[in-house]
């Protein structure tokens, strides 16, 4: 498994990567610029040079009588030009016809146009060159040359090597380069140092909870946590509380769970007792076993039913869906032989209700509805089951003719082994059905039917969300 970064790491990179290629960028762009400032300026004395050269010219008569020009110049006159001993100077003097006057003759003749509009009043033209194996800069001056024996155009070329100008442009990047690898440095001291103060408490709440003995859930406390931090707090805690509820939940289950299962074996061995000491008619005591037994088989049976709907409800996976009316019948139909032992007169009414739950749930919860509604019924009473569906819910209502509930047993009645008579069952029932319903995002009610100012039975109305069916 890959070791998940750190985020002091991760905002190092983030921000240095980034900062980083910027400088990069900017330190190039910065070269390069550094390199025009440095030809803009010493251009400028490239052009002096030219134009000081182009004072030095005259024009005389050569044998034919035509107009020749001449040069009256040394190169020790250039010397003043040059800026230091980096860099060298070239020059070359063409004629009216493009004949060789003075300079170096082995300098490339200039064969290019000049600009429509230059930078400089003057007839010049600079471009980049190599001379003896060294890029040069040259510039072409166009110089207007007159005398008493004649006029015309001398064409001027000034050459400069490049060692001074790309000194220029390093000395100005590096100068810059340092400052920003500087702030950077900077950057990264003040995230490490800002990242290790924002994570101390994080490190601290780490080692309170590790140093926690077992059993503790009490909430997490950091009051000197970042606003950042406060919901992953805040989570936390509400996940700890939900923690100690359960936990809380599952020792009250336990221990009740162990004392209603103790209380049917210890009935169980004393009556099995009595039945060897013949205390008690054998098929009297037989029966009485067979009640016990009964009674704990249903506990067990409930149990294992509570922890089963403990179970889906933490299951992630979708439920199917079922139609609740298809499954209250059949509930109904498996019932059928108590209520005509009752002689109870029974009726059903029910609408097709599509509900997203396992059929497991569905059953069991309509099974303990009805089954209470049958046991607390009596004889020769009246029971109805109505299903019915409104704005997108699935109502279930069962009715029975019972003597209904006190303010008390409705208080308790959903409470794990709180039951409104003991001989008639375990108290599980009503605790199964409120998890069930929890479960599947409905609710459950049970409400005396008062008529004519009495009690006249009790209704278990259940109200549980219809599934969303897709038509596509």
């Amino acid at each position: 498994m890959k070791k998940p970064s750190s985020l002091r790491q991760q905002l190092i990179l983030g921000i240095l990567l980034p900062v980083g290629l910027l400088i990069a960028f900017n330190s190039y762009s910065l070269y390069h610029q550094a390199l025009r400032a440095a030809d803009t300026a010493y251009d400028r004395t490239l052009l002096a040079t030219a134009k000081s050269v182009g004072e030095l010219l005259e024009v005389a008569l050569d044998g034919s009588g035509r107009p020749e020009l001449h040069a009256n110049l040394l190169y020790s006159a250039l010397e003043p030009f040059e800026a230091d001993n980096r860099s060298r100077i070239y020059y070359r003097v063409s004629g009216f016809a493009g004949e060789m006057v003075s300079g170096f003759e082995d300098l490339p003749a200039w064969r290019g146009k000049l600009p429509v509009q230059g930078p400089y009043a003057a007839l010049v033209s600079f471009y980049d060159d190599d001379y003896r194996g060294e890029p040069v800069r040259v510039a072409v001056l166009l110089q207007p040359v007159a005398g008493t024996d004649g006029q015309g155009m001398a064409t001027i070329q000034v050459a400069e090597t490049l060692e001074l100008r790309h000194t220029l442009a390093r000395q100005l990047l590096l100068e810059t380069v340092w400052r920003q690898v500087l702030l950077l440095l900077v950057i990264v001291l003040v995230v490490i140092v800002v990242v290790q103060r924002a994570t101390g408490p994080v490190r601290r709440l780490s080692e309170q909870l590790r140093n926690r003995t077992e059993g503790d859930l009490s909430p997490v406390l950091a009051p000197d946590a970042p606003r950042e931090w406060q919901p992953l707090v805040e989570a936390t805690n509400l996940v700890v509380t939900r923690l100690a509820q359960l936990l809380e939940h599952q020792k009250r289950f336990v221990r009740d769970a162990s004392h209603q299962l103790k209380t049917p074996l210890a009935v169980l061995k004393v009556q099995v007792q009595s039945a060897r000491q013949g205390d008690v008619e054998p098929l009297q005591a037989l029966a009485e076993i067979d009640v016990t037994v009964t009674r704990a088989t249903q506990l067990a049976h409930q149990m294992l039913a509570l922890a089963k709907v403990q179970q889906l409800h933490h299951q992630p996976e979708a439920s199917p869906v079922q139609d609740w009316a298809e499954v209250t019948r059949e509930v109904a139909l498996d019932l059928a032989p108590l209520m005509a032992e009752k002689q109870l007169d029974f009726d059903i009414a029910t609408e097709s209700a599509m509900i997203s739950s396992h059929e497991w749930s569905l059953r069991e919860l309509t099974r303990n509805l009805l089954h209470n509604a049958v046991l607390h019924t009596p004889a020769g009473g009246r029971l109805t089951i109505t299903l019915r569906v409104a704005d997108r819910q699935a109502q279930l209502t069962i009715a029975d003719s019972g003597n209904g509930l006190t303010a008390l047993q409705q208080g308790q009645l959903f409470l794990p082994f709180a039951t409104g008579d003991s001989q008639k069952g375990s108290g599980l029932g009503l605790s199964i059905c409120r998890e069930i319903v929890r479960s599947l995002g409905g609710s459950i009610a049970l409400t005396n039917r008062i008529e004519a100012g009495r009690i006249t039975g009790l209704d278990a109305c259940v109200l549980l969300p219809l599934a969303q069916i897709s038509l596509g």
